[in-house]
C-alpha cells in the first residue's frame, strides 16, 4: 500500500476532481487502488474515473436515497475488517452528499475514519471570488421548502460573514431574484461556474447586475455563489430600521424578556437609540 500504512476496518473520505482530473492527489489514488470496496454515490461517474487512472477495485452505490440502510451495510464489512473508500461525484465527500451519514455509523461504531485533503468547490470559489475570506459561512443548497428556504435568506440577509452557496443551473434565476428581495440589489456576488473545467467562468457584480445578466442568458453547469456579508453601516441600518417600529416599552421589554434588569435594559435601549439614558427614562414616566 505504499506510504499508507494500512488499517483493517477503517474508513477513508477521499475528495475527486470537481473537474479538473489532473487535481486528484497521489494519496488519494493510493487509497483507491487499495480499498476493498469503494463506496461512491455515482457508480457511472465513479467508473469513469477509475478506468482513467486504471483503478480496479469493486463499487457500490451510497447516495441519497439509500444512504441509512447501506451505511449499515458498510459498517458490517469494516467490522469484518473490510477497508471502503467514499467518494463523491466531484469534490470532497460529506459537504452536500450523505457521507456525513457514512461518518457518524463509523464513529459510533468505533471504526477509524482518515479524511483526505483535496478538491472542494467552495473553497476554490471563495478563494477566487474576491469577497472576504478570514470569516466565512457555508450554506449549500438552499431548502426547497418555502419557509425553511425564507427562514435561511433572512438569515443570509443579516450575515456579516461572507456566505457561500451551491445552485443548479434551473433554479439559478430563481434564487438570484430571492437574494435580490433579501439582501437587495447592491451585495457583491461572485457567481463561480464551471469551476476547474474548460469553459470555467467566474463572474463579480451585485446581486442587481447578476438579475439583469441572467435575464436573456441560460445558466448552464453547476454554480458556486459567493455573496458578500452584510456590511457594519448596514447592519446599523436594518437595527435602527428595526428599533424605530418598537415603542420604548416595547423595545424595553425586548431586553428584560432576555434577563437583563430594569436599569441596564434602559441603558441598552438608549445605546440602540442613540439618545440619553435620561430621555428614555422621561418616556417610560409619561406613559406610566
Amino acid at each position: 500500500m505504499g506510504t499508507e500504512e494500512r488499517n483493517s476496518g477503517k474508513l477513508y473520505l477521499c475528495p475527486t476532481p470537481i473537474g479538473n482530473l489532473g487535481d486528484i492527489t497521489e494519496r488519494t489514488l493510493e487509497i483507491l487502488r487499495s480499498a476493498d470496496i469503494i463506496a461512491a454515490e455515482d457508480t457511472r461517474n465513479t467508473l469513469k474515473l477509475l478506468n482513467h487512472f486504471d483503478i480496479k477495485c469493486p463499487t457500490t452505490s451510497y447516495h441519497e436515497h439509500n444512504k441509512y440502510e447501506k451505511a449499515d451495510e458498510l459498517v458490517r464489512k469494516m467490522l469484518e475488517g473490510k477497508t471502503v473508500a467514499c467518494v463523491t461525484d466531484a469534490g470532497t465527500p460529506g459537504i452536500s452528499d450523505p457521507g456525513e451519514v457514512l461518518v457518524d455509523r463509523c464513529i459510533r461504531a468505533g471504526i477509524e475514519v482518515t479524511s483526505l485533503p483535496g478538491a472542494t468547490a467552495f473553497v476554490t470559489a471563495l478563494t477566487a471570488s474576491g469577497l472576504p475570506s478570514d470569516r466565512f459561512v457555508f450554506e449549500g443548497f438552499l431548502p426547497r421548502d418555502k419557509k425553511e428556504r425564507a427562514d435561511v435568506l433572512e438569515d443570509i440577509a443579516e450575515e456579516r460573514r461572507t456566505v457561500i452557496l451551491y445552485e443548479a443551473p434551473h433554479h439559478l434565476r430563481d434564487t438570484l431574484k430571492l437574494l435580490s428581495a433579501t439582501v437587495g440589489d447592491d451585495r457583491r456576488i461572485a457567481i463561480c461556474r464551471e469551476l476547474t473545467k474548460i469553459h470555467e467562468e467566474i463572474l463579480r457584480m451585485t446581486v442587481g447586475e447578476a438579475v439583469s445578466y441572467y435575464t436573456d442568458r441560460d445558466p448552464r453547469g453547476e454554480y458556486v455563489l459567493v455573496v458578500e456579508g452584510c456590511s457594519g453601516e448596514e447592519a446599523e441600518r436594518k437595527e435602527k430600521e428595526l428599533f424605530s417600529g418598537l415603542s420604548v416599552e416595547e423595545h424595553m421589554e425586548r431586553y428584560i424578556s432576555a434577563g437583563m434588569d430594569r436599569k441596564d435594559a434602559m441603558k441598552a435601549v438608549a445605546a440602540d437609540r442613540g439618545v440619553p439614558k435620561r430621555e428614555i427614562y422621561r418616556d417610560l414616566l409619561r406613559n406610566n
